[in-house]
């Protein structure tokens, strides 16, 4: 097999300029340990030098025909660099980018020091935000607190408010969890409720042994799963039901007003493409992360030394990711899936998950399968039908939001049918005006 020259294919990098520090102390954070595998009294900033050679290696190390070249910027906190590291960092954009192509940056960020200054400049420089907001106060707070234990939420969203208020473009980035992942339509409708229109939602899966080898471990024989995972850790079911919940409520009300990405993935998957998401694509290898000091590893969650492939200074961009290393481990999310993954009907839009997560056996023993894979089938099974009316609508030039419409025009004549024969609208039962609301929480009460 020809090895891939993943430069050319075009290829992620996460930059952390600051490392893992943080303002915060989140209780599911994995990032914050990452400290521990630098010298003791780390200087945790990227140097100038550092922030130039990356700029300058990452735009040139991307293939001509990428005409849009994006920058991410993580932590830790990256606002803990300050207005004037970005503007640095633009100013280098601008400095190594050939005309004819255009930069993008993104930010990930807690949001406890977003003010009017900041968000000016997020807003002049067209930087799209990953604001992390779990869901209402008491969902938010139970995990997401700052160092001296207190609640972060009232913070959070002052800055979500000053955003909006400077008309900045920002994403809310919610982690599932073993405590609001009973909530999904309470999560999803206060975050709409909120005006945001982009929602990813991202499962926490916390092993309690974080040892460097994160895949293949073998759990007890009882398959008793919380003796490998933290009591955080979304449970798969759990998961599942949690995205079945936000899905019906989606799909029912705001097919092309709120857009979840993991929905956006799966279409892209029942439309025959493969879905553009490393965690459900069928090799990765192509989304690494920089640290402060130029060293570069092999994936995001994947920040240990055996998966450090070397640091800029000493080494290309494009020569690292080229790595015959970081090569197989793309490789290896494919050509590692166990039986029960190839034979699996959801395996065209699943694609086994991120190997990260891959950290149980098959009940015939073979290593490799997802803890979250139960979550996956519930949910990706629930959404098929669903799935196939909107890539009929997209196939035939139509919008897929028209599936709103189906599905409502099909309840409002099943209980049609069910009144001309008499029989009553339960309290539970769909509304029959179609708003897609339980009879009781809608008509019902205006009767």
């Amino acid at each position: 097999m020809d090895t891939p020259n993943i430069a050319e294919l075009g290829f992620h990098v996460i930059a952390k300029p600051i490392g893992p520090i943080c303002n915060l102390a989140c209780a599911y954070c994995f990032y914050l340990e990452k400290e521990t595998h630098y010298h003791k009294g780390e200087q945790w900033r990227m140097s100038d030098e550092t922030l130039e050679q990356y700029v300058r290696q990452y735009i040139a190390a991307q293939p001509e025909a990428m005409k849009e070249i994006d920058f991410a910027w993580q932590g830790g906190e990256p606002t803990l660099m300050g207005i004037e590291f970005f503007e640095r960092a633009i100013e280098f954009q601008a400095k190594y980018c050939p005309d004819g192509r255009t930069i993008r940056n993104s930010i990930q960020t807690n949001g406890t020091l977003l003010d009017d200054d900041w968000c000016k400049f997020l807003r002049d420089n067209d930087v799209l935000v990953g604001l992390s907001i779990d869901g209402p106060a008491d969902l938010h707070d139970k995990y997401r607190y700052d160092k001296q234990h207190k609640p972060t939420f009232d913070r959070v969203i002052q800055s979500m408010r000053c955003m909006q208020k400077h008309g900045v473009d920002f994403n809310a980035l919610t982690v599932v969890n073993r405590h609001n992942g009973d909530y999904p339509r309470r999560v999803y409708r206060f975050l709409k409720d909120a005006g945001v229109e982009f929602i990813q939602f991202i499962a926490i899966v916390e092993r309690i042994d974080m040892a460097e080898d994160l895949i293949n471990v073998q759990p007890p024989a009882d398959r008793d799963l919380d003796k490998i995972i933290s009591e955080r850790s979304v449970r798969p079911e759990q998961y599942g039901r949690f995205l079945i919940g936000v899905f019906n409520e989606w799909v029912r009300n705001d097919v092309g007003r709120v857009f979840v990405p993991l929905f956006d993935q799966a279409l892209a998957a029942w439309m025959g493409i493969e879905p553009p998401l490393c965690i459900f694509q069928k090799q990765c290898g192509r989304a690494l992360v920089i640290e402060h000091n130029g060293d570069l590893y092999s994936c995001d969650h994947f920040v240990f030394p055996s998966y450090k492939l070397g640091n800029i200074h000493e080494k290309s961009i494009a020569e690292l990711v080229n790595m015959p290393r970081q090569v197989q481990f793309g490789r290896d999310k494919e050509s590692k899936l166990p039986k029960q993954c190839l034979d699996c009907t959801v395996r065209f839009v699943c694609n086994g998950g991120c190997p990260k997560n891959r950290i149980l056996q098959t009940p015939a023993g073979e290593p490799g399968l997802n803890y979250l894979c139960q979550g996956y089938k519930m949910f990706f099974n629930h959404i098929a039908p669903y799935m196939e009316a909107m890539a009929e609508e997209l196939r035939n030039q139509r919008a897929a939001a028209n599936v709103m419409y189906r599905i409502n025009a099909e309840s409002k004549r099943i209980q049609t049918e069910r009144a001309m024969a008499g029989e009553p609208i339960r309290r539970n039962d769909p509304c029959p005006c179609g708003s897609g609301k339980k009879y009781k929480n809608c008509c019902m009460k205006k009767i």
